[in-house]
């Protein structure tokens, strides 16, 4: 299992989780502004299989490319989003008894 962690640019964010959410993917969004790339931003946590991991990451490239065409961006970005892959084969879930 590993976990993804995806620093999108807000140009993207609302396409990129419709379209994702669409496929099938399970996420936490997080909204932040300023600081990592100064400009506002969402980071997006994804649980995923390795064998899957190929298919997430095609999925985020398409629905980048998807929002491009459609509102024709202005200012070219040398980057779509920013993402690190993390082992999460010892995370362990939080369990409550009541």
């Amino acid at each position: 299992m590993k976990l993804l962690v995806c620093i999108i640019e807000d140009f993207y964010s609302d396409h990129v989780e419709k379209n994702l959410r669409e496929q099938g993917y399970r996420m936490t969004e997080l909204s932040s502004a300023g600081g990592f790339l100064r400009k506002g931003s969402t980071t997006f946590l994804f649980g995923v299989h390795e064998t899957d991991l190929e298919q997430l990451q095609q999925a985020l490239k398409e629905a980048c490319l998807q929002v491009e065409k459609k509102k024709q961006r202005k200012d070219k970005k040398t980057h779509r989003y920013t993402s690190f892959i993390l082992p999460a084969a010892n995370a362990t879930p939080l369990l409550l008894n009541t």
